[in-house]
């Protein structure tokens, strides 16, 4: 794991339930759960646009319809100027960055801008989801691992920005997505083969063309910003209501750590949504999801959703599973609330991904694939 930063004195760390950690709630999904393998007649779309790989049986379309949605992503130079970047250790592997921005006024990257505390680069954008999507080699499982946003870490120099230690998505606002990849494969020590990024508005979209998504909360939490209510037991989510759910930190029980498995409870269920024969069969619903999900996208200029089609077309939303980076909660570091990575357990995870042994080591550390929350 590759680490490039000063040495720190060690901080006064707050404990608590903190989310990530071994020992969580199980699988989400029947381990003896027959697998029904999709034919290329419905061939399997990978649609990243909710980020998470999602394979999509959809009926009477080919090739030459993903490559037409191919051309409708947004492109970016995510790897420009990276300078020396960790080595690819197994073939065959892919490591996705995802990252979920919150651009409420609209956001555009300015390589030019100096970044200062409250506005950095990025105008009017943040990004408050960090995911690294590693696909084993052999293709036949997913594993989603979130990075908390505020997760304390050294911030390479790039292009005249960074060269400090702060919260992980300073690197975006500092230095849009170029400098969040170098900061991700800092901390991580982990290659990263592509990136996408879609902004939260997306998700409205998204979970409007599927006809709203169900999420089970445990206890009736009001949010102060949104002044929506979510209800103890199944909530039905329309675009607006899942826009303000996976934006909610306020009003949880751990904050932003609520937040990261309220992102993940959502992926899970949209994805299950997505791929459902109430969707799969309904051209028109099919069409507006694949619309809005490529519509909100943007990734790196070499990422091919035909390629990955094709090499991902047997994965399902139960070949999935959503790991946390460990950490040791939250401390105050001069004035702000950060997180604190668990430096030995994060460096066995990422050495993990890098030599493709997550399957090991979650073996050891189960993943708590939460299926409701706060």
């Amino acid at each position: 794991m590759s680490r490039t930063e000063p040495p720190a004195s060690k901080p006064r760390v707050t404990r608590g339930n903190v989310y990530g950690t071994p020992g969580g709630t199980g699988r989400a999904y029947a381990p003896g759960a027959p697998r029904k393998k999709p034919r290329w007649g419905r061939i399997a779309l990978v649609v990243v646009g909710v980020v998470v790989l999602i394979g999509l049986a959809a009926a009477g379309c080919g090739l030459a319809y993903v490559s037409n949605l191919d051309d409708k992503l947004h492109r970016t130079d995510a790897f420009s100027g990276l300078g020396e970047r960790p080595g690819k250790t197994v073939d065959g592997t892919q490591n996705i960055l995802f990252l979920g921005s919150d651009s409420r006024d609209g956001g555009a990257y300015d390589p030019k801008a100096k970044p200062n505390a409250n506005e950095g680069t990025v105008k009017n954008e943040r990004s408050d989801a960090i995911m690294v999507l590693h696909i084993p080699a052999d293709h036949k499982k997913a594993y989603l691992i979130s990075i908390p946003r505020d997760t304390y870490v050294f911030v390479p120099e790039l292009n005249g920005h960074g060269g400090q230690k702060a919260k992980i998505n300073a690197a975006f606002a500092w230095g849009g997505i170029p400098l969040t990849v170098k900061t991700v494969e800092n901390f991580t020590g982990v290659k990263i083969d592509h990136v996408a990024k879609i902004d939260f508005n997306g998700f409205k979209k998204m979970t409007d063309a599927v006809g709203g998504v169900d999420v089970t909360v445990d206890k009736t939490v009001k949010d102060p910003r949104s002044k929506r209510t979510f209800k103890a037991g199944v909530n039905h989510l329309d675009g607006a209501a899942a826009l303000d759910y996976v934006r909610q930190r306020y009003g949880l029980p751990r904050g932003d750590f609520d937040r990261v498995q309220r992102q993940q409870i959502f992926l899970r269920a949209l994805a299950q949504k997505a791929t459902d024969t109430g969707t799969l069969t309904n051209p028109v619903k099919l069409k507006n999801f694949l619309d809005a999900t490529t519509e909100s996208l943007t990734v790196d200029n070499g990422f091919s959703l035909k390629d990955m089609a094709l090499e991902f077309r047997g994965l399902r939303p139960s070949d999935i599973t959503f790991i946390t980076s460990p950490h040791l909660g939250s401390q105050n570091v001069d004035g702000q609330s950060v997180v604190v990575s668990d430096k030995e357990k994060a460096i066995a995870l990422w050495s993990a991904v890098e030599k493709d042994d997550v399957a090991d080591w979650l073996a050891a550390n189960p993943a708590n694939n939460a299926t409701r929350g706060s």
